[in-house]
């Protein structure tokens, strides 16, 4: 496989396969939805053509009857039931899982399950012709052997001369009047590439050479600029009207290259014949990609590009200023007046570089359709997902690390939280139950929400389990709050269900959901009513990239604590310490709030007897709350986070490192860490 080419195919499948799942989901309620169903199969089609390229036959097989199934749909010759639904779903299943294997490197692939074959060919009503792998036998009729023009690398890019000539020796082949020879258009450049309209003449003469009958003239179809790119829609017409215009025997292809060091492609349906073919069937020693490559790729619309580009111009017409000034005996008025400028537009380019690495919130909300739409049917439960705020942007390593806590806090209200039909009946609630996924913007910050209309938590019942998993005594569990109850099932190996199944009642998967929020610096709240419902918030910062901290210091030495998980600083006062096994702990609003004395691991050269007019950070952690003792507070600032060298990343309590207003380092604190080390 040509792996630059792979790489696009990859990025642009990615978009189809999200968007189908979406759409998949959407037809199930609307399955005669023309506009719906146009959308899928031109999802399907897509992707075969791409898969078609890169021969990669599993994919191809499985796309194109999920085509042939939808082009009978959306003209009326099938229904879209629910059996249909169940068959495609697999097929789209299938289709992801080759995708997500091709993006971890994966290159050879096990043949399509026979029985999901022949099921979307009878949803079509007739067996379609298999792609079969090529064998080492072959046929004047039906096997054509192509053979590299002499003198062509088989590791290189083949130009538009040597390819026609490949072209003649394959419509040749499958001629059965003999061979066809092609002409590159007059004033076309061999060595070139082609414009639409010269590859439209291209496909004239072949069309028009393999037809026994007739010739063929392809038009263009109108509006379509003759030296520009088609699009998918546009393509697919010119298409069209060569189809029906002839009838080609049907026949299985394969290409063989005639060099030692080539090895067979694995064998394709013929592909709409485009100039960037060529490099596939010669490029084939190119080392994977690395894992997950196209998670490493944003789409950015040209409009913000066009705004950063204009900042920047403001920014070197800002230090052209400043460079002036800096020449000559300026008076403080016009030094403060460039300052100024330079801060706006810095504020404003530093905004601008961020909303190019947001991305909808929908991107993680477009699976969870399925999800909810698989796992009700297994439980024989009644569910409807509500999606509310899909154009709520954030920081694209945010959408990617929240993708499975997401799923499975969803999972638990389907599964722990929404009743059967028959016992939601008996409640006097309606039949179906409703799971709301939300996401809006507060601040500087994003909130997402899990809202459920089923039976809701028992503070007593887990009081109770903590009791019986030997998490506390009966004294501590009585003096829990109901808030405080809630948050027990964030502990782990923490389960209210009574049996273990393959979807829940482990114990483990709500502290991963808790630990992942809390390494985001976010925070989670539960707020649940016994036979309502309950509603999981969590709350996370916009973006990954800039980090609003409170900075602290032990004399000369900055250290930067995330300012969403400060609650108050206040001084210390020894008064209002005092130490319970071992532990030090300040008493503040009737609660006892351990403390860190962090002079002694961050200036441990410098030991102290005497913490009077420190001051304590009271810093909420996970779902706890801890007290950090330090030298100094000097104020908040936002930093822009870098990460630590190969050296520092495992060192516990750091979280990365940051340049101060000041040029000086300091370094960010984690602290989950901080509490670890401690404890």
């Amino acid at each position: 496989m040509d792996e630059e080419i792979l790489q696009d195919f990859l990025v642009e499948a990615a978009d189809l396969v999200e968007q189908l799942n979406e759409q998949l989901a959407d037809l199930e309620n609307s399955p005669t939805d023309s506009d719906l169903l146009n959308a899928v199969f031109r999802g399907f089609h897509t992707i075969k053509g791409g898969a078609g390229f890169l021969a990669i036959t599993p994919l191809i097989e499985v796309c194109h009857r999920a085509e042939n199934v939808f082009d009978k749909i959306r003209n009326g010759d099938v229904d879209y039931d629910a059996s249909a639904a169940e068959v495609i779903l697999r097929a789209f299943d299938v289709i992801s899982d080759i995708l997500e294997q091709l993006n971890d490197g994966e290159r050879e692939f096990a043949e399509n399950d026979p029985e999901l074959l022949a099921e979307l060919d009878a949803l079509t009503g007739k067996a379609q012709v298999p792609v079969e792998a090529p064998s080492d036998e072959t046929s004047p009729t039906s096997e054509p052997v192509l053979t590299l023009p002499e003198g062509v690398d088989p590791d290189g890019d083949m130009s538009d001369e040597e390819f026609e000539a490949l072209l003649n020796q394959r419509d040749g082949a499958s001629n059965t009047n003999g061979p066809a020879t092609l002409t590159l258009p007059e004033g076309v450049d061999p060595d070139g590439d082609m414009s639409d309209e010269e590859f439209e003449a291209l496909l004239n003469q072949r069309d028009g050479a393999s037809n026994a009958s007739s010739s063929v003239t392809l038009t263009l179809p109108e509006g379509v600029d003759p030296d520009g790119e088609m699009s998918d829609e546009e393509f697919e017409a010119l298409l069209n009207q060569r189809d029906t215009q002839t009838s080609p025997p049907k026949v299985k292809k394969s290409v063989e290259m005639s060099s030692v060091s080539t090895p067979k492609p694995t064998s394709t349906p013929k592909p709409a014949p485009q100039p960037k073919a060529k490099k596939i069937a010669t490029a084939n020693k190119a080392k994977p990609a690395a894992k997950n490559s196209t998670e490493s790729t944003v789409r950015v619309d040209t409009k913000r590009l066009d705004d950063i580009m204009n900042l920047v111009g403001e920014l070197v017409l800002v230090r052209n200023r400043l460079l002036t000034l800096k020449g000559k005996n300026s008076n403080r008025e016009d030094i403060a007046n460039a300052v100024a400028n330079l801060d706006h537009v810095t504020t404003d380019l530093q905004a601008s570089v961020l909303k190019t690495r947001m991305q909808p919130v929908k991107k993680v909300f477009g699976r969870f359709p399925r999800v909810v739409r698989d796992l009700a049917r297994k439980l024989g439960k009644d569910i409807i997902l509500e999606l509310k705020g899909e154009e709520t942007d954030l920081d694209k390593n945010l959408v990617e690390a929240l993708a499975d806590p997401l799923v499975h806090l969803v999972r638990n209200s389907v599964d722990h939280g929404v009743e059967m039909p028959d016992v939601r009946v008996a409640a006097g609630k309606p039949k179906t139950g409703t799971v709301v996924l939300a996401a809006q913007q507060e601040g500087d910050h994003i909130l997402l929400s899990i809202t459920d209309d089923g039976k809701g938590m028992d503070p007593d019942v887990l009081r109770q389990k903590a009791v019986e998993k030997g998490m506390m005594d009966e004294q501590m569990a009585s003096q829990l709050d109901d808030k405080s109850a809630f948050e027990l099932i964030l502990s782990a190996g923490f389960s209210t269900a009574d049996q273990v199944s393959d979807i829940s009642g482990r114990g483990v998967g709500m502290d991963v959901v808790k630990n992942m929020i809390t390494k985001l610096n976010g925070s989670i709240d539960i707020h649940s009513v016994l036979g309502e419902g309950t509603k999981i918030s969590i709350r996370v910062p916009l973006t990954l990239a800039i980090l609003p901290t409170l900075m602290v210091g032990f004399n000369e030495d900055s250290y930067a604590i995330p300012l969403t998980s400060v609650q108050e600083i206040f001084d210390f006062n020894p008064e209002k310490t005092n130490k319970i096994d071992g532990q030090m702990m300040v008493r503040l609003r009737e609660e006892s709030i351990p403390l860190y004395f962090l002079n002694e691991w961050l200036a441990a050269d410098k030991p102290k007897d005497n913490y009077r007019g420190d001051k304590v950070v009271i810093v909420s952690v996970g779902n706890q709350r801890a007290g950090l003792v330090v030298s100094q507070v000097n104020g908040q600032e936002e930093v822009v986070i870098k990460p630590l060298g190969v050296m520092l990343k495992s060192a516990l309590g750091y979280a990365g490192a940051t340049i101060t207003g000041n040029g000086s380092i300091a370094l960010i604190l984690d602290l989950q860490g901080v509490v670890k080390r401690f404890q």
